[in-house]
């Protein structure tokens, strides 16, 4: 038997699967998550910091892959995640992007009033594991990792067999009521075929790493794929727009 815990973290939803046995991350968090998670673990679970065994990094920006390393030093977890070729942030773009996502997370921590904390993190991940598409996950062979990739190049989602639950991490976002594509989407092509492949599962619920868990009857696909760019809408095309847009051009 497994219980998923939803904790509020800095800026989006933590998921803490609990066995008996054993302890599951579904995502890396913020770094500012580290002692959220320790403390729910040792003060609400009972449970030592060593029962977590598996951290899984869905995709590198600062909410979802933030907390991963100094996790693994404090409980000893492996860090998984998908096979992708290379590093997200890397070369010179790469560096400015991990600064401005890191940016942007402060900035949503803002709007939701929370204070000011250090999110700093390695633009690098240095993963236990690689999960190949539809791999299961080790140690936790209920659950399936599949490639779902367009808001980055590595996305994942994480699909629970028995209960046909998947968590889809930053796949949708629900803004002002309605879900959306979110930002940044550089793969438009891959992020509707991504879309399409969640659906095609008909899963019972999908879980969001910014709203929860949703049924899958109350998500309109055709609508969400509509409405979906087909043009990447990147940090560095919205800058140019903007720029664009206050020049007169």
């Amino acid at each position: 038997m497994l219980k998923i815990h939803e904790i509020e973290g800095y800026i989006q939803t933590i998921y803490l699967v609990e066995y008996t046995d054993r302890l599951l991350l579904l995502d890396g968090c913020c770094r500012a998550d580290v002692d959220t998670i320790c403390n729910f673990i040792q003060q609400q679970l009972c449970r030592p910091l060593t029962d977590l065994k598996l951290i899984v990094v869905t995709h590198m920006h600062p909410d979802h892959a933030g907390g991963a390393h100094v996790l693994r030093k404090r409980t000893q977890a492996k860090i998984a995640t998908g096979n992708a070729p290379s590093h997200w942030y890397r070369g010179l773009d790469g560096m400015l992007m991990h600064l401005s996502d890191m940016a942007l997370a402060l900035w949503v921590a803002k709007r939701k009033n929370k204070p000011k904390k250090n999110l700093w993190y390695s633009r690098k991940l240095k993963p236990d594991i690689y999960l190949p598409d539809n791999a299961q996950l080790p140690e936790f062979s209920d659950w399936r990792a599949l490639h779902t990739p367009g808001h980055t190049d590595r996305d994942i989602s994480l699909l629970h067999e028995p209960s046909n639950k998947i968590y889809v991490a930053d796949l949708m976002v629900k803004v002002k009521g309605q879900l959306v594509a979110p930002f940044p989407v550089f793969y438009p092509r891959l992020y509707r075929r991504s879309l399409n492949r969640i659906e095609s599962l008909e899963p019972t619920a999908v879980i969001l790493a910014h709203h929860g868990e949703l049924t899958f009857q109350s998500i309109d696909f055709g609508k969400l794929l509509k409405s979906a760019p087909k043009q990447p809408m990147t940090h560095w095309r919205s800058v140019k727009k903007k720029t664009k847009r206050a020049l007169g051009f």
